[in-house]
């Protein structure tokens, strides 16, 4: 009977041991939030539960960056006149003897202070052309899980707007025995008793925080036909 219980144990140790279920992810998941303030014109709730391709999702209100970025950029353009001008009437002074360095370093001054501003509004042009490009937001090659916002509402910096997935390819996610774990990476794979070429993507050489005698370990399954069905792992 002690033999019996010893052969159960050793069996049980070897032949369960490399057995994992795991739910299949899709490989990447997207919790986009909003990088600018103002308020939702627009939702595409259509695309909600769809794989979508370079389609707008929603747009926010730019109406205010917009006239901000067309008068920054008239006044730009007068700051570079009169920059011309300026340096124009710099060289008239150099030519004439009668002008003092006083008046002569006060233009350049004068110079100096304005190609700042010129630096200072190129900067904001070039702030507000990013805001507005990110108030409207376009999805490319993506399957939108969830939209967060609706029309109306009003976002802040930080605010999750949609969570979308790359479906191009699933994930398997176990945790699996330090001491094992290094001989599992030239085992074959099984799922649901099938035979695979799959490898093991990741091996974590970091205890898990959880799982603290374990390693994480990621098995990447290309162009899966379903997600979030449970499946059986092993490895012979």
């Amino acid at each position: 009977m002690k033999k019996i219980i010893i052969a159960l144990m050793l069996l049980n140790s070897f032949g369960f041991a490399n057995e994992y279920y795991s739910k299949l992810n899709p490989i990447k998941i997207y919790n986009v939030k909003s990088a600018v303030s103002g308020k939702v014109l627009l939702v595409n709730s259509d695309l909600e539960s769809k794989n979508v391709d370079n389609s707008k999702l929603l747009s926010i209100d730019s109406q205010i960056d917009q006239e901000d970025l067309k008068q920054s950029k008239i006044k730009l353009q007068n700051l570079k006149d009169i920059l011309t001008i300026q340096k124009g009437i710099l060289g008239s002074y150099q030519k004439v003897s009668s002008k003092s360095k006083f008046d002569k370093d006060n233009q350049k001054i004068t110079i100096l202070n304005i190609s700042s501003n010129i630096s200072d509004l190129e900067t904001k042009i070039a702030t507000l052309k990013d805001t507005l490009a990110k108030k409207i937001l376009y999805v490319k090659k993506e399957y939108i899980y969830d939209i967060a916002v609706e029309v109306g509402d009003y976002v802040t910096p930080g605010v999750l707007l949609y969570t979308s997935m790359d479906l191009s390819a699933g994930k398997l996610e176990i945790f699996v025995p330090i001491d094992t774990a290094k001989e599992l990476r030239n085992k074959t794979i099984f799922l649901d008793g099938k035979k695979t070429d799959l490898k093991i993507s990741k091996l974590y050489a970091i205890a898990d925080t959880t799982h603290i005698s374990s390693y994480k370990c990621e098995i990447i399954v290309p162009s899966p036909q379903t997600f979030s069905n449970l499946v059986k792992i092993e490895f012979r």
